[in-house]
């Protein structure tokens, strides 16, 4: 089966004025991303604020070209098309769901024209059959047909939600892209907007990856869930082995913030800040937190591993046992470093 998408040796390297009015530092925004997308999986991308979960999302829908690299779209270079055709490519068969529905709708469009807009510019359809459209894709979000001539400011947020969700589904889409679609609404919202989610991804056959800061919620939802760490993928495992059975000690370490409560333990401890992304460490970005960290993991970055399952793939010189429990892993990073010989 031909990946729906996929990444080789992705890098973004954004430009920000942080030196003075005449100089920029190089912003290394995602560095050396390797990745496909199967039809029909949901995928999870945690990770730090500022890991590059976004950038990467942006990436997949093309959205944000990259600086090198190859993002392939059904078997084809997406940047090597002409720009009319990357458009129709990436309007039809991808979708994004933003943040904050206040701020991805426009405020002065009713619903039935923000569901319209993406109909009209790439006309499908005749005008009887695009409203017909838009009345499928509010229930399908289970939104009243008395909403259709409100506007966002109108709705409730989880209502705006839905009407976002409705707009990027409009074009029978092959991947959606969720980028953070909960973390706007109240909770008792979120819940329900998550189930909507899952139920469309079943029914529609859609590939879905979901970025988020819950990460106890991406691994109920996902597939696989990757882990992100200063621009970098540093680990894709199975959803049913990252709680437990993660071999990178930040992914561990992240999973161990929010642990079950049939058997609570104390988190691993992170000490330090998160370096720059505009001046990264050498070798492996994570050793400046690393209670495992040696003069090896600033030498080099290290090359992908593979678990005892093909599909689970980790970062890291010094892994985590497959049979370490995290439980173990918070007594060592607690304890107080070695003498030297």
């Amino acid at each position: 089966m031909t990946a729906l998408v996929e990444l080789a040796d992705v890098h973004v390297v954004h430009k920000a004025r942080t030196g003075g009015l005449f100089t920029r530092d190089k912003v290394y925004a995602l560095t050396g991303a390797d990745l496909t997308i199967a039809p029909g999986e949901t995928v999870g991308v945690v990770g730090e604020s500022g890991c590059g979960k976004s950038t990467l999302a942006k990436v997949l829908v093309g959205v944000q070209p990259p600086t090198s690299g190859t993002v392939s779209f059904q078997g084809r270079d997406l940047w090597a098309m002409p720009p009319a055709e990357r458009r129709k490519a990436i309007g039809s068969h991808t979708g994004m769901i933003f943040q904050d529905p206040s701020t991805a709708l426009n405020r002065r469009l009713t619903v039935r024209q923000i569901l319209r807009d993406p109909l009209d510019v790439h006309g499908r359809g005749t005008a009887a059959g695009r409203e017909e459209r838009v009345r499928e894709l509010m229930a399908l979000v289970g939104l009243p047909k008395a909403l259709a001539d409100g506007l966002p400011g109108q709705l409730s947020g989880g209502q705006r939600q839905r009407v976002a969700i409705a707009r990027a589904l409009a074009l029978d889409p092959d991947l959606v892209v969720a980028d953070e679609p909960t973390s706007a609404l109240d909770v008792s919202v979120r819940a329900q907007i998550l189930n909507l989610l899952l139920d469309l991804k079943e029914r529609l056959g859609l590939a879905l990856v979901f970025v988020s800061h819950d990460i106890q919620t991406v691994r109920r939802m996902s597939d696989r869930v990757i882990t992100m760490y200063l621009g970098r993928i540093v680990e894709v495992a199975p959803a049913d082995r990252v709680t437990d059975r993660a071999r990178h000690p930040y992914t561990r370490a992240l999973f161990s913030a929010t642990p079950g409560l049939l058997d609570p333990i104390d988190p691993i401890p992170l000490v330090g800040p998160v370096p720059s992304a505009t001046r990264p460490p050498s070798g492996c970005p994570f050793r400046t937190r690393c209670w495992k960290a040696d003069g090896v993991c600033a030498d080099s970055m290290p090359e992908f591993s593979v678990s005892s399952t093909s599909v689970h793939r980790f970062r890291c010189h010094h892994p985590v046992g497959e049979e370490e429990s995290t439980r173990e892993l918070v007594g060592q990073a607690q304890a107080p470093p070695k003498e030297p010989a």
